[in-house]
């Protein structure tokens, strides 16, 4: 991809989900805390919920996986990633599952308790 393609290209304001695994992501003070791993669309309104985040583990093992409101999210084209605003120490104590289970994403007081944490409105309500 030229130069001149990939600029065009991130003037694009929409992307395929697929695109979005993947993708870094890095708090304000510019430091890498992960990365897109999936993302959670609502069946009925077509919204996105949440970006999936991986932080830690090593090759799959012990990877924790952090639901993110994506309105939290905030696509940097200099860096090509996604900056949210997070320390590494705030993303730790983030909500969060492991391989052994999703949590229950119908739980409207587990999708709650994550907007609380990020200090957004929940995405079925706006």
């Amino acid at each position: 991809m030229t130069a001149e393609t990939m600029a065009v290209s991130t003037k694009n304001p929409l992307i395929a989900g697929a695109r979005v695994a993947g993708t870094d992501v890095y708090n304000a003070a510019g430091e890498h805390l992960g990365e897109i791993y999936d993302v959670m669309l609502d069946k009925q309104t077509g919204k996105v919920a949440y970006a999936i985040m991986s932080f830690g583990g090593f090759l799959g093992l012990g990877e924790k996986y952090h639901p993110i409101p994506w309105s939290v999210l905030d696509y940097d084209t200099n860096r090509g990633g996604y900056v949210v605003p997070l320390t590494k120490d705030k993303l730790q104590a983030a909500p969060m599952y492991d391989s052994e289970g999703e949590p229950d994403w119908d739980d409207k007081a587990y999708g709650k308790r994550v907007h609380d944490y990020y200090g957004t409105m929940p995405y079925w309500m706006m």
